[in-house]
């Protein structure tokens, strides 16, 4: 890993051109593309209230990869999320000290329990085929015959990607963007943002836990999963929840002979090959999908024994007797309008920009959202790919671009 000191809780300056509020995916991608751009001559901090990220989405991501999007914007954002990550080293400066991150192309499977739900499929391929992803629609029988481990007496089709769909190390990525973000001159600190003060349209400044008070030209709220409480402290609305999701790996007393890819089971239940010879099955609450607090990692009463494990028994009915051997609840960001990341400026505090509500694809939509944040903050606009489509605008205007492809 690249070497930086140890995370301060005190800043080294009372003044930044920007303050990021978040320092895990999309806080430190901002800061990694911020350093590296020569056209940003500011200074750079990063406000992360657990600096270890035990308790963040990063920490708990299922670190999965997919172009199996609804909409276009998704489709190329995931399209750049892939070259990022496959020429990882290359992006970062070419040290050799830097890993290779590859993607384990198992791909991602839907499956479809009835015609409805098949044609959908069916859209959303066209769409994604439209922007280069390498989806195709299978029948029951074209499934069976690339993989014959599955029980498919209730599915009619599936929508299968195996060209950059499946996982990748997500937390490497990370530690390597926030260590790079400091050597070049991003400041850290390990502390929290608790109020702020606006003159008008405009923060002035932030005030720290431990009681400093920063001048700031531009706050970035990356705050995940409390996105909603930072735009408070502003004056601001977002609309971000915190959402259990849960996850387990498994072993089976008779594993498959090839890679599972990741099944999207009817039931809302998501199964893949993790390591070598053991799988990952995740899910949602059993009923609903209520918000819950910020520190509630607490386990739903029955959920591996009612929800998860029938379902593994009648799809994956070859691999005999499962065990468990981890598990961990992690939370979404929610975003409660239209399940999309919300970016860019906020329509009555000009000088917030959020990057935040990415509903579970955050480790791989920071590249791209990251590096557009950036051109804003930069350039005043995005000078690559355009990322307007998910500007916060759309909110204030109630125009929702709905993505269905929520796991």
């Amino acid at each position: 890993m690249s070497t930086t000191s140890p995370i301060s809780q005190q800043p080294t300056q009372d003044a930044y051109d920007v303050v990021i509020i978040g320092g895990a995916t999309s806080g430190s991608a901002i800061a990694w593309y911020l350093s590296t751009n020569p056209d940003f001559t500011g200074s750079i901090l990063v406000v992360e209230r657990d600096a270890g990220l035990t308790h963040s989405a990063t920490m708990a991501s299922n670190n999965c990869m997919r172009q199996q999007f609804a909409t276009q914007i998704n489709v190329e954002i995931a399209q750049y999320a892939a070259e990022f990550v496959k020429n990882f080293r290359e992006n970062l400066g070419g040290d050799l000290a830097i890993p290779h991150i590859p993607i384990r192309n198992f791909g991602y499977l839907y499956l479809a329990d009835n015609e409805e739900f098949a044609e959908t499929l069916r859209e959303d391929q066209q769409l994604q085929a439209s922007c280069g992803a390498g989806t195709a629609i299978l029948a029951r029988d074209q499934i069976a015959e690339e993989y014959p481990f599955y029980n498919l007496d209730d599915i009619v089709a599936g929508s299968l990607n195996t060209v950059d769909e499946g996982a990748f190390d997500a937390l490497a990525m990370v530690e390597w963007l926030r260590g790079k973000a400091r050597e070049n001159g991003a400041d850290y600190i390990e502390n929290e943002v608790v109020s702020m003060t606006r003159s008008g349209e405009r923060i002035d400044s932030v005030t720290l836990e431990t009681g400093e008070v920063i001048s700031a030209g531009t706050v970035v709220n990356a705050a995940g999963t409390r996105a909603g409480l930072v735009a408070q402290l502003a004056g601001a609305d977002l609309p971000i929840e915190a959402r259990r999701r849960y996850t387990y790996i498994f072993s089976a007393e008779t594993p498959l002979d090839q890679d599972l890819p990741l099944t999207i089971d009817p039931t809302g239940v998501h199964m893949r090959s993790f390591g070598e010879g053991n799988y990952l099955v995740g899910c949602p609450p059993r009923d609903g999908d209520p918000a819950v607090g910020f520190d509630d990692f607490s386990y739903e009463e029955g959920i591996w024994e009612e929800k998860i494990l029938p379902v593994i028994a009648n799809r994956l009915p070859t691999i005999g007797e499962v065990t468990v051997i981890d598990s961990w609840v992690g939370h979404y960001e929610f975003n409660t309008f239209d399940h999309n990341a919300i970016l860019g400026p906020h329509t009555e505090v000009t000088n917030l920009l959020m990057c935040a509500g990415f509903s579970g694809h955050g480790s791989q939509q920071a590249p791209a959202c990251g590096r557009g944040v950036a051109e804003l903050i930069t350039y005043g606009e995005f000078r690559t790919l355009d990322l307007s489509p998910l500007a916060y605008e759309r909110i204030a205007k109630n125009e929702p671009l709905i993505e269905r492809a929520v796991i």
